[in-house]
């Protein structure tokens, strides 16, 4: 497991003679294995979530540890407790404000659909009716297509890694992802895969944290701190470096 720490007075550059009073720690919950978001290069772990949540422990007065693990493991390490909040673009669904409070959302996207390059019988959603579509496991974008009227004409396959290669093998028909990581996919890998059609669900993504005093009290301390960089345009400028474009407000 890939643990590192993050000192707020580090981040900040800051220097004192007298003892710093200790910060609170936040254990933050990420696979490090879904770019740019989360990744490890060079024995660092890194991408935009990474400089989000250093920039909120600098706000906030709280050190960051990270804890990495597999994507499906987030939300039970956070219901028992192991860890305070999962950053790894979690999706607000109704299920998941049943169990847990979120902050506001830092990275408002979309659903899309992922075809091998030159595959013209898929241009959209809609196109989906007798297809075998895959989707990571643990992300919402299996409950997004079981939704749809004509789930019962979709073939989901839910996939731990390989989504794009079995995608551009031609061994499922497509595969569901946020739209930002599609683009991103695309952009990075040599595999022969094309955005098919327009994003089909608007999604929001926030951190989510135990629904009990303390879980809460950390939310809110956390949202404050969201709040300040939203209006300082610490986000955007995350955003930009990372993405080129603004990933944290509505799109137009």
């Amino acid at each position: 497991m890939f643990k590192l720490i993050i000192a707020t007075a580090l981040a900040l550059g800051l220097a004192t003679a007298a003892p710093a009073q200790e910060n609170e720690t936040l254990r933050v919950g990420m696979s490090g294995g879904y770019f740019p978001f989360t990744f490890v290069r060079q024995d660092e772990l890194q991408g935009f979530e990474v400089d989000v949540m250093n920039a909120v422990g600098a706000e906030a007065g709280l050190d960051i540890a990270y804890e990495t693990m597999s994507f499906s493991g987030l939300i039970g390490a956070l219901q028992a407790g192991r860890i305070d909040t999962i950053a790894n673009q979690i999706t607000i669904t109704p299920e998941r404000e049943a169990a847990f409070v979120f902050t506001q959302p830092y990275v408002i996207d979309g659903a899309q659909v992922v075809t091998r390059e030159g595959n013209d019988e898929i241009g959209g959603v809609d196109d989906l009716k007798g297809k075998t579509v895959a989707v990571n496991l643990g992300s919402n974008f299996e409950q997004l297509l079981r939704d749809l009227p004509f789930a019962d004409e979709i073939d989901i396959k839910t996939y731990e890694s390989n989504i794009e290669q079995d995608t551009a093998l031609g061994r499922v028909d497509a595969f569901v992802m946020d739209r930002v990581s599609s683009a991103q996919v695309i952009a990075k890998s040599p595999l022969p895969l094309q955005l098919a059609g327009p994003p089909f669900s608007e999604i929001h993504n926030a951190l989510p944290f135990r629904d009990d005093e303390a879980g809460r009290a950390l939310r809110d301390r956390v949202d404050a701190a969201l709040t300040t960089l939203r209006e300082n345009g610490t986000l955007t400028e995350i955003s930009q470096k990372w993405f080129g474009s603004d990933i944290t407000t509505p799109a137009g």
